[in-house]
């Protein structure tokens, strides 16, 4: 896990309480430059007669202003942004998971909470140790849906913080892994077709080592998170509701990590090209936005016997996630 280094460390303000040029000499951020020419004019003011007096003792320099907490947008009334250099802080609240769920919208809808500061991209923190600077009252959130199927993950966030609010975003596991699928065939042309990666022997048994078979076994992922936090500290989006009713899965996200409901159905406007909302306006601009031309990208076809196959599959699977989460996601 990273460490704190770096996080939260804000520079030294003022001086110590020594006086004279032996306090300009410990100032942290002083030239080499500046450091040798007072040192030459103690040496010479330690003389008799060589000095004045006045120049035994400097005024100590003033207090550096304190920056400006926050100052509006131009470019997006009512955003906040920090003018400062604010402070980098253990992210309160992550959303970990799935892949292909529907995590990057979340995000992008969430950034339009002037209370909420995350980076665009998926930082890694703790592999990277790269968060945003944010300002007291504000959230600092990471989005990185690896960290739902990744073993060391739970026991390291927990280690960092037991108090972190975890969102996952989940989608019918069926046709995430079509998504998924459809992501590595638009970057690997050639891969073999998802009935051949999806099952051994035609359609025998499910391959569970497939990653995108895999991730979608939500109920396997989540009892091992649950050896490390309670379920209060989760919250389960639907990644279809997030399509149908962005606003009203954004309301309990808001809920759920203390904010205000400012992001509400003002906010989106529904693509049919894309088949997803769009933003009325985005982060920073007063232009309309939709996600990357990746999103929303064209399924290939898969044979009607191998989703009900599938489905079928993960049935018990996703009756006992409704189970542990009290939320029937209606998959089945």
């Amino acid at each position: 896990m990273a460490g704190s280094s770096g996080l939260g460390g804000g520079a030294r303000g003022g001086q110590g309480p020594g006086t004279g040029p032996g306090a300009a000499l410990r100032a942290p951020r002083a030239p080499l430059l500046l450091a040798a020419l007072l040192l030459g004019a103690y040496s010479l003011c330690a003389l008799p007669g060589r000095c004045p007096p006045a120049a035994r003792a400097p005024a100590p320099a003033p207090a550096p202003a304190e920056p400006p907490r926050a100052a509006r947008s131009p470019g997006a009334p009512g955003l906040q942004v920090a003018r400062g250099p604010g402070r980098r802080r253990f992210p309160q609240a992550l959303i970990v998971g799935v892949k292909k769920g529907g995590t990057r919208a979340l995000l992008e809808f969430l950034r339009l909470h002037p209370d909420v500061r995350a980076l665009g991209s998926e930082p890694h923190f703790f592999d990277s140790n790269l968060m945003p600077r944010t300002l007291d009252g504000q959230i600092t959130m990471e989005k990185t849906p690896s960290y739902f199927v990744t073993r060391e993950a739970p026991g390291r966030i927990h280690g960092m913080s037991p108090d972190t609010k975890l969102i996952v975003v989940v989608r019918n596991p069926v046709t995430r892994a079509i998504s998924d699928y459809a992501q590595t065939l638009s970057k690997t042309p050639g891969l073999p077709s998802f009935r051949a990666l999806a099952f051994r022997h035609g359609l025998g048994a499910v391959d569970t080592a497939w990653s995108a078979v895999r991730i979608g076994l939500y109920a396997q992922h989540l009892e091992h998170w649950l050896r490390y936090f309670p379920l209060s500290r989760f919250l389960f989006v639907s990644g279809e509701r997030l399509v149908s009713q962005p606003a009203a899965e954004l309301g309990r996200v808001q809920d759920f990590l203390g904010l205000r409901r400012v992001v509400t159905d003002k906010h989106f406007y529904f693509n049919a090209t894309k088949g997803f909302p769009c933003l009325r306006k985005a982060q920073g601009s007063r232009r309309p936005r939709c996600l990357g031309g990746s999103k929303g990208r064209p399924h290939p076809r898969v044979p009607e016997a191998v989703v009900r196959r599938l489905r079928d599959f993960y049935r018990p699977f996703n009756r006992k996630f409704y189970q542990m989460t009290g939320q029937d996601f209606g998959w089945d």
